[in-house]
């Protein structure tokens, strides 16, 4: 059932009759009933009363647009909203500009694509969704998500609830998104709208993890505005909702379990570095040690991407302001920024070992993006490897099946072929396994290469005997 504007404020007219008397205050703990579902006080929310409510997706990229698409299906309307008047377009017309759907989802008559904020007024909810970067000093930039704050506050309707799945430091939610809804608004929170947060578990490239494949976790400002906001994510998760006790264990779940993520590869990664100096073979001894019954299968790679990398600074920012320095988690980030460095270092002994003068020799790297199955390059790691191998004065080019060939260009500057070649490479730095590349025909492969050809396998997809035999000096982390 479609909402119409004239409902809407029907309903919200009705919630301001029902929450007079509450106290006032920014994001309250113990405020009044509340659910923008609700027609009368007391009325249980329903499958069907649900689907009357209308979303609103602030920020259509990776995380926001998938969600607009799955409320969609659910039956909601929707109205997914960006500031980038190109991207809107491009969805208007079909065309899915994530690459993580379809042309046939996004062109799904429930949604309403627009770059006009006036029409924020006409939801019930409104799901954030914008970027949250660090800057060049490792501190969290939350500037989107006070901008975000301020356009939202400025047009939606008493009696909205706002939710944040931007990835935040605890805390972030009430001290920035907030106050920028309130001061925009003229509202308060807790008495005339409402608020919860639900980080983002987005996992771009992985079709069995969407939407409605990852437990939710939900908090918010009180129990009646979780299990509202649960309720919501129930109807689109199949998975299920976990109900955190806050906002803040919410905001904290997040960025820990990526931090978890990254010291367990900044292990491996540092096992990789030592065990390479040893002369010992590290996936030997992962696979060795993985016999143990409880020893943690992880493998060395390049960590990139728009979480693992950056998380554990908003973790690191937060707990450094309360007066502890988090020394496992900043080491961590440390030894994997140092990786690029020591791969880039792997080649040129590679090279060496296949008695090649640096100056002359030709590189090909295969995979640019952050990770297998995706074409984004904006947080991938591999332009740090081809920046250490230029100051060798290695000539490097790419190729990438996924990524778009003149983004390619300007990022990492080096030469593209939109076909792939080995024609005169001397050899071969298999940076990011896409699955194209894990069939490669070695043997084919050597024999178009210069003589005496490395390969240099980041992250182990190969099989090491086989590149052996086809004649490749071989390494891998």
């Amino acid at each position: 059932m479609t909402t119409t504007i004239s409902d809407t404020e029907n309903r919200a007219d009705e919630r301001e009759s029902d929450r007079k008397g509450n106290a006032s205050g920014s994001v309250p703990d113990d405020t009044g009933s509340h659910s923008p579902l609700d027609h009368d006080a007391g009325t249980e929310t329903t499958a069907a009363t649900t689907r009357e409510a209308t979303i609103c997706v602030v920020g259509l990229g990776y995380v926001g647009l998938p969600l607009a698409v799955g409320f969609a299906e659910s039956n909601y309307r929707v109205i997914g909203y960006d500031v980038d008047d190109a991207t809107v377009e491009r969805l208007r017309s079909g065309v899915d500009t994530t690459g993580d759907l379809s042309d046939a989802a996004v062109r799904n008559d429930a949604i309403s694509y627009t770059s006009d904020a006036s029409e924020i007024a006409e939801a019930d909810y409104v799901i954030v969704t914008v970027p949250t970067p660090i800057d060049d000093d490792d501190q969290p930039d939350l500037s989107y998500v006070e901008s975000a704050g301020r356009t939202v506050g400025s047009k939606m309707k008493p009696g909205t609830t706002v939710v944040l799945e931007s990835t935040v430091y605890p805390g972030s939610t009430r001290e920035v998104l907030v106050p920028a809804l309130e001061d925009a608004s003229g509202l308060t929170a807790g008495e005339d709208f409402f608020v919860g947060y639900s980080p983002e578990r987005a996992t771009p490239g992985d079709p069995d993890h969407g939407l409605e494949d990852v437990v939710k976790v939900v908090g918010a400002q009180n129990e009646k505005v979780l299990e509202d906001v649960a309720g919501l994510y129930e109807s689109v998760v199949d998975a299920g909702v976990h109900r955190a006790p806050s906002i803040e264990v919410a905001e904290a779940a997040k960025v820990v379990e990526n931090a978890q993520r990254d010291l367990n590869i900044a292990f491996v990664n540092e096992l990789s570095m030592a065990l390479e100096r040893m002369d010992v073979d590290t996936q030997a001894v992962l696979e060795a040690a993985g016999t143990k019954w409880n020893f943690h299968d992880y493998r060395p790679g390049l960590v990139g991407g728009h979480c693992i990398p950056v998380d554990p600074y908003f973790f690191a920012h937060r707990s450094s302001r309360e007066g502890f320095d988090p020394e496992l988690v900043r080491t961590s980030r440390k030894v994997n920024e140092s990786l690029p460095d020591h791969v880039a270092e792997l080649t040129i002994k590679a090279l060496n070992d296949c008695h090649k003068t640096l100056r002359e020799s030709r590189v090909l790297v295969l995979g640019l993006s952050y990770k297998p199955g995706v074409g984004d390059i904006r947080s991938s790691k591999v332009v740090d490897v081809v920046d250490k191998l230029q100051e060798y004065d290695v000539d490097v080019e790419g190729f990438d099946p996924f990524a778009d060939d003149d983004a390619v260009r300007e990022t990492f500057d080096i030469e593209v072929q939109e076909r792939l070649s080995f024609e005169g490479i001397d050899a071969i730095l298999l940076a990011t396994s896409h699955a194209e590349f894990e069939r490669m025909d070695l043997e084919a492969v050597a024999a178009e290469l210069e003589e005496d050809p490395a390969l240099v396998d980041v992250n182990g997809c190969l099989e090491k005997s086989e590149a052996v035999e086809a004649g490749f000096v071989y390494r891998r982390l």
